[in-house]
């Protein structure tokens, strides 16, 4: 080092010694001011995360005269908060500026995810974080002059606080006592339900149990921001997947009789194909008489239906969490058994799965698993590796990355459904078994901001494109000399924007939302197959699986003799749609076992590759 970058190093120095020096001196020269700015800031930074969502100082003041005891729990919670971050940082303007970014990122976060899809922002949506390369290309972010706005002013709150330095001088161990104390009635209002009950009910918090995502919009705007944010903590907490009582081989074997009948005929042995595609985002808005769709938009699917079998199924979800929807098709059991999480495949052991594919791979199937997106997204490929699928094909336009045999298309912002299709009828004639397909599409994802018109007019010209597409399928599924069983099935109503939303027009919530969980589908199929088994009436998601075994005549063990008798019991076992329908201890315990549990109900996976292993 020579001697003059010596002597410059020193003078860094010195400049900043110096500007401490001066720094400090600010915090003793305006007391009074210092105080003051630690007095408002709770009022403010929870004032201006509020404003953001309500989108103006009126609409605030407005909720503020009309659930005044709501803003009251959000100052106590924000004035705890900051005094923690005061006895952990000591320092004034860090603490404020800590907390003010925390609040504007989870308040701006929120706009956007309403503004996008129409559901309101829980903590638990942050696991998704790892991902957000991925949600930007859902997202419709519009950075606003008033957004703008509002963060400047709570910038220049923070740059006000830096300048007059206040500083919370007590010494350490009440620095750790103070800490301790704020950290417990925290912690009290998540893990403790006795103690924040109680303070739920002082403040007038709404703890109504939202049974679907329209109570759960409701439930925020009674609460509004903060408080929906730490009340939905609070629940998520309390519905945390833990092992049932009683659990264990007996109770198992309880459940699933052991007496079954035997079959392994394949109707008189013939394995047909089996498809079951899973349409992203479709739906049939002909339901809502009032908006007056063109049937031109649904041609290649009311061909289809007519063709083949035409029924409505119950989806676990709507507007998002395809996951729920792929689920319950995969497995064949029902999210509400694990408590109806966001992302089921989280809460899987990590080892082999009992998935649909495993019986299939058993029957001597060759299988695949079809997604035109990433591979990360939704850890699917590390996760669902584990499922029984001989073949997984992904794309990536990110990366160029593709395992698509054909042309790979794009209509809109993502892989064509046409594309999809194709590698479908390509991995029938390349494969010499009998093939079962599960595939996600991707197509009619979110945003739907391209085209000529509004948003349900270009969801539906997509929504027509998949249906040009699917006749052309249909037409080559014909041609192949090959038996081919078909499911095809909408995940979820799509994603529309929040307060613009066709669904807002509609005037749907909590208690009139039940056709957005009703799914028309159609079975197919390129030889006589026999429709005489399939329910005439509605039934879930995870029963289809079954209802496409019945068809092929597929050989059957105690467990899927059971799923089938609880086909016939309880047809519909989803909270969201019908939550008057009783919780079913031995269902959920049988969901527990099979994807989280030891698997004590009799699978086609052998016993040492039940045991888990470590995740990657």
């Amino acid at each position: 080092m020579t001697t003059d970058s010596i002597v410059e190093k020193k003078t860094i120095i010195e400049r900043f010694k110096a500007f401490q020096d001066k720094h400090n001196k600010q915090t003793d020269l305006h007391p009074k001011i210092n105080l003051a700015i630690m007095l408002v800031f709770p009022l403010f930074i929870m004032s201006m995360a509020e404003i953001n969502q309500f989108k103006g100082f009126i609409p605030y003041l407005e909720f503020f005269a009309s659930r005044p005891s709501v803003i009251l729990f959000d100052l106590f919670l924000t004035s705890i908060l900051f005094i923690f971050l005061l006895a952990l940082f000591r320092s004034g303007w860090i603490s404020i500026a800590v907390q003010s970014f925390v609040y504007m990122a989870l308040s701006i976060t929120e706009l956007f995810k309403y503004g996008t899809n129409g559901n309101h922002l829980i903590l638990s949506d942050m696991k998704l974080f790892r991902s957000v390369k991925s949600l930007k290309s859902f997202a419709y972010i519009k950075i606003t002059p008033r957004l703008v706005i509002y963060c400047l002013i709570v910038i220049a709150f923070i740059a006000l606080s830096f300048y007059f330095n206040p500083k919370f001088k007590i010494r350490p161990i009440r620095r750790v006592i103070t800490a301790c104390a704020c950290v417990i009635p925290c912690a009290g209002l998540i893990l403790i339900p006795a103690f924040y009950s109680s303070v739920y009910k002082v403040f007038g918090v709404d703890t109504t149990k939202a049974t679907n995502t329209f109570k759960l919009n409701e439930k925020f705007q009674s609460n509004s921001f903060l408080a929906f944010i730490v009340q939905t903590a609070s629940e998520s907490y309390a519905n945390r997947l833990t092992e049932p009582e009683n659990y264990d081989d007996q109770h198992i074997t309880e459940i699933v009789e052991e007496e079954h009948k035997e079959n392994n005929d394949f109707n008189g042995g013939t394995k047909p194909n089996v498809i079951v595609v899973m349409s992203e985002s479709y739906a049939d808005f002909r339901v809502f008489e009032e908006l007056n769709i063109d049937d031109k938009y649904y041609e290649g699917f009311d061909k289809a239906r007519q063709e083949g079998y035409a029924g409505t199924t119950i989806t676990p979800t709507y507007a998002s969490w395809t996951v729920r929807s792929e689920f319950e098709l995969l497995f064949g059991l029902p999210v509400r058994g694990i408590n109806t999480p966001n992302m089921p495949q989280r809460e899987l052991a990590s080892r082999e799965q009992p998935a649909l594919a495993q019986y299939y791979k058993n029957w001597g199937y060759s299988t695949a698993y079809v997604h035109p997106f990433q591979s990360s997204f939704y850890s699917r490929s590390r996760i669902y590796g584990r499922f029984g699928f001989d073949t997984m094909i992904f794309h990536n336009d990110q990366t160029g990355e593709s395992d698509f045999t054909v042309p790979v298309e794009h209509f809109g912002t993502y892989v064509d459904d046409k594309t999809v299709y194709n590698q479908l009828v390509d991995l029938i004639k390349t494969t010499d078994d009998p093939i079962y397909i599960h595939t996600t599409t991707m197509q009619n994802h979110q945003p739907y901001d391209q085209g000529d018109g509004d948003e349900i007019t270009n969801y539906l010209t997509w929504v027509q494109h998949t249906n040009e597409g699917l006749t052309e399928f249909l037409e080559n599924i014909k041609k192949i000399d090959e038996p081919t069983l078909i499911l095809f099935v909408g995940d979820h109503f799509p994603s529309l924007r929040g307060e613009t939303s066709v669904y807002n027009q509609l005037g749907l919530n909590g208690s009139n939302c039940s056709e957005l969980y009703e799914q028309h589908y159609f079975l197919w199929s390129n030889y006589d197959a026999d429709y005489s088994s399939v329910p005439e009436e509605n039934v879930s998601f995870f029963y289809m699986p079954y209802v496409l075994m019945n068809i092929i005549d597929a050989p059957r063990d105690a467990f899927i003799d059971t799923m089938m008798e609880y086909m016939k019991e309880i047809p519909v076992y989803s909270e969201e749609y019908a939550s008057e329908v009783p919780r079913n201890e031995q269902l959920d315990m049988l969901t527990y076992d099979r994807v989280i549990g030891d698997v004590y109900s009799p699978c086609p996976i052998p016993e040492e590759l039940l045991v888990p292993t470590e995740e990657e």
